[in-house]
């Protein structure tokens, strides 16, 4: 029996993303993520101006003039949300834990799949698989995996992001609508993200807090790598230290961009200091007039 503050909760996020979903998202998640494929529609007659290489040549035969083949966009999607649940996503000096904001998210994108009569799936991953959740439709669905995201209790202490894409690519056997929500602090994942998105479709939800971007000075604080365990002793006070610490978290992002870029992955960049629909909106948008021009 799922506790009553546990569902009060869980049915808090649903009404607040189901009515982002419906008053920013709508249409727009359509239009920028294809089907699987074209299926066959039906058989019509020839009529200037259809390409000839769409002539069924059977039919043509034995009608005695020329028929073409019609196809139209399979529409039915799968979406994979893969959830980042390693120690580091278990930290927020805003609004919120890093963990609850990416299971927003994660609602969001669930709702919007099953709003256009998609299948989505749910992997929660450490340095092990955490969870996983087959691809289904329908809102009992995802509630489960609203409430799988929120309340799981993770036992792995670090993060392998590329186990988690080599066990995608064996539980999935068609191109996936693919978002990894994770901060990304994790050892060398190029390679299999770059294999995994020439068979899936991959989106990188980079969720961050502001005080992994830069120091306030609040003088002498303690603080521990929730991954390895190290505790560190700063002075915030030391200008220099507040410096090299800005430094380093843009040294990383300029990277971690640079590595999507290499890979042609699309990134969402989401903080706990902002609202994410800003972020999310702009990202359909962008795609959606990227679309336009191919």
């Amino acid at each position: 029996m799922i506790p009553k503050e546990v569902l009060k909760n869980i049915r808090r996020i649903q009404i607040t993303t189901s009515r982002m979903v419906t008053d920013v998202f709508a249409g727009q998640y359509q239009s920028v993520f294809k089907g699987k494929g074209m299926e066959f529609d039906e058989v019509r007659e020839y009529q200037p101006g259809d390409e000839i290489r769409s002539i069924d040549w059977n039919v043509t035969a034995r009608m005695g003039s020329p028929y073409i083949k019609k196809f139209v966009e399979e529409r039915e999607l799968t979406v994979m949300l893969l959830l980042d649940m390693s120690p580091s996503s278990f930290f927020g000096t805003r609004n919120q834990l890093k963990m609850q904001l990416a299971a927003e998210v994660c609602s969001v994108l669930a709702l919007a799949a099953i709003k256009n009569n998609d299948k989505v799936g749910f992997i929660a991953f450490s340095e092990r698989i955490e969870k996983f959740i087959p691809a289904r439709k329908g809102l009992r669905h995802v509630l489960r995996i609203i409430s799988e995201a929120l309340y799981s209790k993770p036992r792995g202490k670090k993060t392998d992001i590329a186990d988690a894409l080599e066990y995608l690519n064996k539980i999935t056997t068609r191109k996936t609508v693919v978002f990894i929500i994770s901060d990304f602090y994790a050892p060398d994942f190029k390679k299999m993200l770059a294999v995994s998105n020439k068979r899936h479709d991959i989106v990188a939800i980079t969720v961050t807090d502001p005080r992994e971007l830069e120091l306030t000075d609040v003088g002498i604080i303690k603080l521990e790598d929730l991954e390895s365990g190290q505790i560190f002793t700063v002075d915030t006070s030391d200008s220099q230290l507040r410096k090299e610490y800005s430094e380093e978290a843009r040294k990383r992002q300029q990277e971690r961009s640079m590595l999507f870029r290499s890979v042609n992955v699309d990134t969402i960049d989401i903080r706990t200091d902002v609202p994410y629909s800003q972020s999310l909106f702009r990202f359909f948008r962008a795609r959606e007039r990227r679309l336009r021009i191919r």
